[in-house]
């Protein structure tokens, strides 16, 4: 009896130990107070939960799961919202274990996609049947790409979730430098036309407008992309772009019919919004740069101020250490 108390104290002991870190983590990332406040309340809530059970968060399968989730509907009786917020710590803890080497998966994401039926309605409208790839993954794609101009599509896709046509639309003058941002056309789908990108990006986009002139450009060319007879790039250019060094590195499977086996353009705009959401990125902020549309009238008089979304934005986008 005595050494399955101590079993338990230890495990208790060791999932605080690894919450506290993991909310150090989150401060470094700049999640924002309210976020770190409620992934703390979250985890422990649960950890003394799985506590009673005989298991630790540092061991979530889906078994465990289940009783979390039957304790909460059942017992608890929280609402959907609720219980995605649950499952949204979860999931953001299990990232940070496997990023660390704990763990070697993240249970709590097809758990989500299986049970949470407010999940699926949520996130359908921004891609989650889509391939999802991690920050590493990322990193690993585009330090693969040698092609200046290559690279710079797909770092700017990743670094602001635009859409392809808006990628292939914009030109060299849309650049703001000293804001670090583009001014995007108008695009039936988008509200706000400015988008931001960080340090990383704009190295990797200066480098390539430098290559951009050993092109055979005709006259009066501004497209910011262009083919090798110096056109400007087209939407099927942008897509074999981004498969052909997803495939080799072996993030694309094109003989695959299954969705989430295939790297395509729009998955980097999926990349964008999950990992800045996951980084703290506020929903309207979030919304904002990805230029949803305003869906009720009192949106149209929600105005978010330009520097502080640019400020957001630069805290929460992901970081990939690119060459």
């Amino acid at each position: 009896m005595d050494t399955t108390i101590e079993s338990l104290e230890k495990k208790s002991s060791n999932d605080d130990k690894t919450i506290g870190h993991f909310i150090l983590d989150c401060k470094l990332r700049h999640f924002s107070e309210d976020t770190i406040r409620s992934y703390d309340s979250i985890l422990r809530i649960s950890s003394r939960f799985f506590d009673r059970t005989g298991r630790s968060l540092l061991s979530l399968d889906k078994f465990a799961l289940r009783e979390l989730l039957y304790h909460l509907t059942t017992e608890r009786g929280y609402s959907g919202k609720t219980l995605e917020n649950y499952f949204s710590a979860l999931s953001s803890f299990s990232d940070y274990l496997t990023y660390e080497g704990l763990t070697d998966r993240n249970p709590i994401l097809p758990f989500r996609k299986r049970y949470l039926r407010q999940y699926k309605a949520d996130t359908r409208s921004m891609g989650a049947s889509r391939k999802l790839i991690s920050i590493e993954q990322m990193r690993m794609l585009i330090n693969s790409i040698l092609d200046p101009r290559d690279k710079a599509i797909v770092t700017l896709l990743a670094k602001t979730g635009i859409r392809r046509k808006e990628l292939i639309k914009s030109d060299v003058d849309d650049i703001d430098w000293e804001e670090q941002s583009i001014k995007l056309k108008p695009h039936p789908k988008r509200s706000n036309l400015t988008v931001f990108f960080d340090d990383e990006c704009a190295r990797i986009l200066r480098r390539w407008i430098k290559a951009r002139q050993n092109y055979s450009l005709p006259p009066g060319c501004k497209a910011l992309f262009v083919g090798e007879k110096g056109e400007r790039l087209e939407r099927h250019g942008v897509h074999s772009v981004v498969t052909k060094y997803a495939e080799r590195v072996g993030l694309h499977n094109p003989k695959s019919k299954r969705v989430e086996d295939h790297f395509t353009p729009h998955c980097c705009r999926h990349w964008f919004t999950t990992h800045c959401r996951r980084n703290g990125l506020r929903r309207e902020y979030l919304k904002e740069l990805r230029g949803d549309a305003r869906k009720e009238a009192v949106d149209i008089y929600d105005h978010i101020d330009k520097k502080e979304l640019r400020r957001a934005y630069l805290a929460a986008v992901p970081l990939l250490g690119i060459a």
